[in-house]
């Protein structure tokens, strides 16, 4: 049963999402601690690398990002 139907395209431009949310997440990680919210901070860095990673698996699992085929 398929649940999602990417072309390539649209699953590299969801990998790229979920790249750039990674990328959020490591800055978020940089600037908490020498922030005043270095707890809200963390908690934020947290769930935006769980979103991050999510969304890089649906693009590798349903858009073909990866494959050479």
């Amino acid at each position: 049963m398929i649940l999602f139907a990417f072309t390539r395209h649209t699953g590299v431009r969801v990998a790229e999402i979920g790249f750039a949310l990674v990328a959020v997440a490591g800055a978020l990680l940089a600037i908490a601690p020498v922030t005043r919210f270095s707890r809200l901070g963390g908690v934020a860095a947290g769930v935006v690398l769980a979103a991050g990673a999510v969304t890089v698996i649906v693009a590798i699992r349903w858009g073909s990002f990866g494959s050479f085929f």
